[in-house]
């Protein structure tokens, strides 16, 4: 595997970037992976290389970039309150802008085949992938969310408004006990979806919590699921990309 640590620029500033993907073979589909609410560190990288060494070019940036270039999560409530406050500073048009910055980067890589793309997000970043998906459909042939929060909300920019759009295939990974994403959510979703031409799947993971695909993650990290969720991931962008 080739490993970069590199900057993107983006309309906002310099967004600090992990890229990793096999060193022959090229060039590859590309997977943005976009990060949950800790932030971008070494148990993202080790998930992106092994989505990489099955053929992909993965580009996982630093989306608190604009606030902390080396956030790095702590423990107790002075860190739990850190981390809510970088999350609550994302919204749809920085994650947008963010998002077409990684395009136009991979778009000058050798090693990255940029045509169709796939999109990948964990918690905080569910939504992000319906709204990347939905913002470039002709691009995006394939978005993930697993245990994704605030898909179907009353909110103007709810993720679910935007499903019309995407072109790609959409799989929504849950968890079965997760108050950030509760089971009338998911229904609510799925109901909606059901109106929308979108292909998609949603799957709920037995006996798993918010969190479950994350090793590091003590007392939530589920393995079997954890490995299923790589099965449907792995599927999903073999099929599309």
């Amino acid at each position: 595997m080739i490993d970069r640590e590199l900057d993107i620029q983006t309309a906002d500033g310099a967004m600090n970037t992990f890229v990793t993907h096999p060193e022959e073979g090229g060039p590859h589909p590309v997977v943005l992976f976009y990060m949950d609410a800790p932030g971008k560190r070494g148990e993202l990288h080790d998930m992106a290389r092994r989505l990489g060494s099955v053929g992909y070019c993965v580009v996982l940036p630093n989306l608190y970039y604009r606030r902390d270039r080396a956030f790095r999560m702590g423990t107790g409530d002075d860190a739990r309150r850190i981390m809510f406050e970088h999350m609550h500073s994302l919204d749809r048009t920085k994650i947008l802008t963010d998002t077409a910055a990684m395009l136009k980067f991979v778009a000058g890589q050798e090693a990255a085949r940029a045509d169709k793309i796939g999109v990948v997000g964990y918690c905080m970043s569910g939504p992000f992938v319906f709204w990347a998906a939905a913002e470039h459909p002709d691009r995006v042939a394939a978005a993930a969310s697993f245990h994704g929060v605030r898909l179907c909300t009353d909110e103007p920019d709810s993720p679910h408004r935007y499903a019309e759009a995407i072109k790609g295939e959409l799989y929504v990974g849950c968890a079965q006990t997760d108050s950030y994403a509760p089971p009338e959510m998911i229904a609510a979703l799925d109901a909606h979806l059901r109106t929308t031409p979108v292909r998609y799947r949603i799957e709920t993971y037995p006996d798993t919590q918010h969190g479950f695909v994350f090793p590091k993650r003590e007392g939530m990290y589920h393995k079997a699921g954890a490995e299923r969720h790589w099965e449907r991931l792995i599927a999903l962008f073999r099929r599309n990309l």
